[in-house]
């Protein structure tokens, strides 16, 4: 009997190379079942989960937001937690009034980071999109005068000679109480329950051997990332994958509640 297949959507950054490791090496799987990683930025995930194109994909919780009839979120494979949020940055000071008349580039329409900075900046209407990865140098070309930086980034922009303008992730902490939800695992609900929760006993035990045997996704994840520093891998993959990856709980999915409701009330959802 030929094993069927199951595509799934991840980004390189070094949390989700980190915790779908043992996936990616064939360690974990689903018996009858061949896992084939896609690795794209979030924004592309994003779009392909608009266009229902993948059978499991990480995303953008905004984004979920906007494909809740197609797909369904796992509870385990999210990225979550306190401390972790999305920073606008900026070369020079900017005041919270001045954001509305800057150019702002982002990472993607779809990102929670977009999400959140429309919360906290509604007024300001001139934002466009570039993948993450090129936020620096979109701002040192001159084409942003501000941007907000997510992934590996949040822990280079400093030495990169950026200051922040806000952190929208100790925003959101403030506003709320609530740990950020930036983005989980989502599957396509024709798939079934049956193999729905086989695939989030899959991701759960992909992530706990990552935790029990870190140094085994390190070839994995250095033959992703953007950043090779070993200290910066360390430090982000200690700030995303957390219990909250584990098991979203009641209190991710209140913070994923609260951060839709918000959205609703904006008007941009």
């Amino acid at each position: 009997m030929a094993t069927k297949r199951l595509t799934f959507g991840y980004s390189p950054c070094p949390n989700d190379t980190f915790m779908f490791d043992a996936i990616a090496r064939g360690t974990v799987g689903i018996e009858g079942w061949r896992i084939d990683p896609v690795l794209h930025d979030v924004q592309t995930l994003n779009n392909l989960a608009l266009e229902a194109a993948l059978d499991i994909s990480k995303l953008s919780f905004y984004a979920w937001m906007a494909v809740k009839d197609t797909y369904r979120l796992l509870s385990s494979g999210g990225a979550m937690g306190f401390g972790c949020g999305p920073v606008l940055v900026a070369r020079k000071p900017l005041k919270r009034e001045q954001i509305r008349d800057c150019r702002v580039v982002l990472p993607g329409a779809w990102t929670t980071a977009h999400l959140l900075f429309r919360l906290w900046a509604p007024d300001a209407d001139q934002r466009f999109f570039v993948p993450y990865d090129h936020i620096f140098e979109t701002i040192d070309s001159g084409q942003a005068d501000c941007g907000v930086i997510i992934h590996e980034s949040r822990f280079t922009f400093e030495e990169a000679g950026f200051r922040t303008i806000v952190d929208l992730g100790a925003w959101w902490e403030e506003q709320t109480g609530l740990p950020i939800p930036l983005g989980g695992i989502a599957v396509k609900k024709s798939l079934g329950d049956a193999l729905f929760d086989q695939i989030d006993g899959a991701v759960n035990a992909s992530i706990r051997q990552a935790m029990g045997d870190p140094d085994a996704a390190l070839p994995y994840i250095r033959q992703h990332a953007q950043e090779m520093d070993a200290a910066v891998l360390k430090a982000h993959i200690h700030t995303f994958v957390n219990d909250f990856s584990l098991d979203s709980g009641a209190t991710g999915r209140k913070a994923l509640d609260v951060l839709e409701s918000m959205a609703k009330t904006a008007g941009v959802l």
